[in-house]
């Protein structure tokens, strides 16, 4: 009789990087060694931040130029979906920081084809989503009421839909996108075997990524309000905290020196 075919144990795609457990408000820690990340390049986090702060600018000035409110949400998650994928050069600069290298802006730049295929395929990845969100905020637009001054309860259906629907697809892009890029860039492994370990670590911390979670939405929400000159700090910050978490989530061979 032909024998089963046996899986090969070493294969490496789409497998799952194991993971450690941190603690609730481990995310705080990592916020802090991202401060000490900014002010050890403090010239290259400038540069990013001012590329990063274009893209809220932007939202800011389509929601001002459509003279209507309802962008800002859709706006919102698209900033969102695309933000980890231009992450990677500030990645770089943690990790070079990390190895108590000197960064630099070509190397950082050169970063972002470490692992082209995997690292572009994410970002098509990420503008799918972005698609498929911005198709389903059309239809639920068509939930809202036709009258000039509509009250909550004739509105009560659009938010309920709309929050619902933006809850879900953020919520899936976050756990898609907290280490999917950081591993990519460093092991240069395949989008799946990034993507599944991310997903993996998100729910094996999903206390301290709560918290994370938490700490992105308000210091993006401080972004805006500051009309969008936070970023320039903000995104860098963001970026160097990711990189920590990474560090201390995904399993590595050996320790690792990121304090």
């Amino acid at each position: 009789m032909p024998q089963t075919p046996v899986a090969d144990k070493h294969a490496t795609f789409a497998r799952c990087l194991e993971c450690n457990k941190v603690g609730l408000f481990a995310p705080l820690h990592w916020l802090a060694l991202g401060f000490k990340d900014m002010a050890s390049a403090p010239i290259l986090s400038l540069f990013y931040g001012v590329v990063f702060s274009i893209i809220p600018v932007a939202i800011l000035y389509f929601v001002y130029q459509s003279g209507t409110h309802l962008v800002i949400l859709p706006a919102t998650v698209a900033f969102a979906l695309i933000g980890p994928a231009f992450a990677v050069g500030l990645y770089d600069i943690a990790w070079e920081l990390e190895k108590q290298h000197k960064p630099t802006l070509s190397h950082s730049l050169r970063s972002m084809f470490r692992n082209p295929v995997g690292e572009w395929g994410f970002a098509v990845l990420l503008m799918v989503i972005m698609i498929i969100w911005m198709r389903l905020a059309a239809l639920v637009h068509a939930l809202y009421p036709n009258s000039v001054n509509p009250t909550f309860d004739e509105l009560s259906a659009f938010l309920t839909l709309g929050s619902l629907i933006g809850a879900v697809m953020l919520g899936s892009v976050f756990a898609i996108s907290a280490f999917t890029p950081q591993i990519m860039m460093e092991r240069r492994v395949d989008i799946m075997t990034a993507v599944v370990s991310s997903i993996h670590a998100v729910k094996e911390n999903i206390g301290a990524m709560i918290v994370w979670a938490f700490c992105i939405v308000a210091l993006v929400a401080l972004g805006f309000l500051t009309g969008a000159t936070g970023f320039i700090v903000i995104m860098p910050l963001l970026s160097y905290a990711s990189w920590h978490g990474y560090i201390a989530i995904i399993k590595h061979k050996g320790p690792r020196g990121y304090e």
